[in-house]
């Protein structure tokens, strides 16, 4: 019987690995994000004020965050599928405990481990998307995965709404910890072992050596740094775009095509931008390109006064979301050596996580003294500042594989 299952992942090809994972993220985002815009309103049901649910919402955002890191270093050293696995089981039971939870402080903690999931599953997948792929392929790779991944994020909330509306929040959980459970399933049997679908085989080294030698990883860093900036700019449109575009008399309806412009554009753009990368001698000049469409993406909400501008910069802002992080994303593959891939990925989701959580802490109390116009132009130059280090990090990077290309 192992021979046989092991004889089987063996023969599958590039392309099957890419399918399962794909398959694998679509399903487990989609479970989990069914949850999102219905716990808000759950928690306020049973007694939660406005502070708790924020309290609430930010929870698995730094539990992710904090986890994230040292998650990606065990899958380095147990396996992507022992923990991409476990991952799935965390969420799954989350979603099935929300369903019997009374309180809003059994939601938090709940909430709690819904981030601890997030953080075993998210990095794990990214890396073992790039343990199969060749440097040729790690950007069509990259483009395929998050287009899977951003797609089910789009349609998570809107599945859990029309079914919160429909049958209940309760149903909501329900269908969500069956979905993410059978995703876990499928995880089992379908994704091989990493040893036995790697490209090539990582070395032994100790840990503390690997970590030691990726903080002095200059490409690696400025990856990261970028990620918390796009970020950053990615939390000030989700928390604030809102509230902006209603001052600016957009209805509620509007300010959903807005994003629903956004979700559209940036998952469809990935996979021919990762197709693009491949092609391209430096992926950093990709980088380059989308973060200064982020920062005019910014600057454009700061001076929009109707629908049609919001959705033109909309647009804008996930198209270049869609380039910046595609090529990110396989540029951190390429940046760093096999055995510290998980770690990589791991500190690039922490910095996703942070970056959002930083600019909803942050933005606020600014927004409350300067003004939305003002707040989206100051996103739009710290956004910009970190295009520049993350250019002066990378030049060396670049030369040398601009040579041996």
């Amino acid at each position: 019987m192992t021979t046989f299952t092991y004889s089987r992942w063996r023969s599958l090809s590039y392309s099957s690995l890419l399918f399962i994972c794909c398959g694998v993220a679509f399903s487990g985002y989609l479970g989990s994000n069914m949850r999102l815009p219905v716990v808000p309103l759950y928690v306020q049901s049973i007694g939660a004020d406005t502070v708790q649910v924020g309290i609430i919402n930010s929870a698995f955002l730094l539990m992710a965050g904090i986890l994230s890191l040292p998650m990606g270093i065990l899958s380095d050293r147990f396996g992507r599928k022992l923990f991409a696995s476990l991952g799935l089981i965390v969420l799954s039971i989350t979603s099935f405990l929300l369903y019997f939870s009374k309180t809003p402080m059994q939601v938090m903690w709940i909430y709690l481990f819904f981030g601890a999931g997030l953080a075993a599953f998210g990095p794990t997948m990214m890396s073992f998307v790039a343990d199969f792929s060749p440097v040729t392929h790690l950007g069509r790779s990259y483009g395929w995965y998050t287009t899977a991944l951003y797609t089910s994020m789009s349609l998570g909330p809107a599945i859990g709404g029309f079914v919160a509306q429909q049958r209940g929040f309760l149903q909501v959980f329900l269908i969500s910890g069956t979905i993410i459970f059978l995703t876990f399933w499928a995880v089992l049997l379908f994704l091989p072992p990493t040893h036995l679908v790697i490209t090539d085989r990582p070395k032994k080294r100790n840990p503390s050596i690997i970590v030691r030698e990726l903080l002095k990883n200059r490409p690696l860093l400025s990856c990261w740094l970028v990620t918390l900036g796009g970020c950053f700019a990615l939390g000030m449109f989700i928390t604030f775009l809102p509230l902006h575009a209603q001052n600016q008399s957009l209805t509620v309806w509007q300010i959903g095509l807005v994003f629903a412009a956004q979700g559209l554009s940036n998952a469809l753009s990935r996979i021919p931008f990762g197709y693009l990368s491949d092609k391209v001698a430096n992926r950093s000049t990709l980088v380059v390109i989308g973060l200064i469409g982020f920062s005019a993406s910014m600057a454009g909400f700061a001076i929009s006064k109707s629908m049609i501008h919001f959705v033109t910069f909309a647009v804008a802002f996930g198209t270049s979301m869609g380039l910046a992080f595609t090529s990110v994303g396989a540029l951190i593959a390429e940046v760093v050596p096999l055995e510290s891939r998980g770690l990589a990925m791991g500190g690039y989701n922490t910095c996703i996580y942070f970056g959002m959580m930083l600019s909803s802490a942050s933005m606020g109390a600014i927004i409350r003294k300067i003004g939305f116009e003002d707040g989206f132009f100051i996103t739009a130059v710290i956004n910009l500042i970190l295009v520049g280090f993350f250019y002066l990090l990378m030049k060396e990077f670049s030369r040398i594989k601009a040579k041996n290309w």
